[in-house]
């Protein structure tokens, strides 16, 4: 990681290369493209400039003149869950996709090019979660983060960390830290001794209408106060403020029913 120039204040990090299992990007597919834009624009800053359009329609966001998320056009016909997939690095995408079928996960996008930046593609874990895949090429993935308004963790809410750790291990070689606790089923993936996912364990507490699912936490200065201006934008809280060793966490949906969290850290002073 390099330290990021720039806007006056700005502490965050950009950052290079990708490293196999990292993840490096986040993207959303959406029906109102015009309407997605205006509502992140005022919750997280964020500009957009115009993306690789293979699959559609779709927009990268900047902030602070570095592309920290995707957000692309669904077909009218296709009424997909709107959800947030966070991308995980990988140096062959084809090897990937391939490992991902024979541990028992599916391929459903490509792998395919996106123009020059890179090479993806869109798949299922063996319990239903979506993820991306992601060889970089051109663009490295998300620029920035240590800030407000970039991605600031991704986590797998699933029944439980044992039926899909195997997985996740032997794809992308992540090592395991279990969170021990009476009441806490909890997983950090590392890669090069780093944590950079988590797996968490919910059992029955997963919403009917989504099974697992990958979520993403966007950094912000004040969760509480990001989580009123999400309804003051259209959107809704679906879960109360908690303390976590994040930090102060909020799940909230976007108007078409996006969910992710903000999270502001226990130390906001350098947010």
């Amino acid at each position: 990681m390099i330290e990021a120039p720039g806007s006056a204040g700005l502490t965050g990090t950009a950052h290079e290369r990708p490293a196999p299992g990292v993840p490096c990007w986040v993207s959303l597919m959406v029906h109102g493209m015009a309407a997605t834009q205006e509502f992140y624009r005022a919750l997280f800053r964020w500009e957009f400039r115009p993306g690789p359009q293979q699959l559609g329609p779709y927009v990268r966001a900047v902030l602070h003149g570095y592309e920290v998320a995707g957000i692309g056009q669904l077909p009218p016909d296709r009424h997909l869950p709107i959800a947030w997939t966070p991308y995980l690095g990988s140096d062959d995408v084809d090897a990937t996709a391939e490992a991902v079928r024979s541990c028992g996960g599916t391929v459903g996008v490509g792998p395919l090019d996106a123009a020059e930046a890179g090479r993806l593609a869109i798949a299922c874990d063996p319990t239903g979660a979506v993820f991306g895949i992601w060889q970089a090429a051109e663009h490295l993935g998300t620029g920035l983060t240590g800030v407000s308004g970039t991605p600031a963790w991704n986590e797998l809410l699933t029944y439980d960390t044992a039926s899909v750790a195997t997985f996740y291990r032997t794809v992308f070689g992540y090592e395991e830290e279990p969170v021990s606790t009476a009441d806490s089923d909890y997983r950090t993936l590392h890669i090069e001794g780093r944590p950079v996912a988590g797996i968490h364990g919910v059992g029955h507490a997963l919403p009917r209408d989504r099974g697992p699912h990958w979520l993403t936490h966007f950094r912000v200065e004040d969760a509480d106060t990001a989580a009123e201006r999400v309804t003051e934008l259209g959107g809704r809280v679906v879960s109360p403020g908690r303390s976590t060793a994040l930090g102060r966490v909020v799940a909230v949906a976007d108007p078409e029913g996006a969910t992710f969290s903000v999270v502001s850290p226990l130390d906001r002073a350098d947010s």
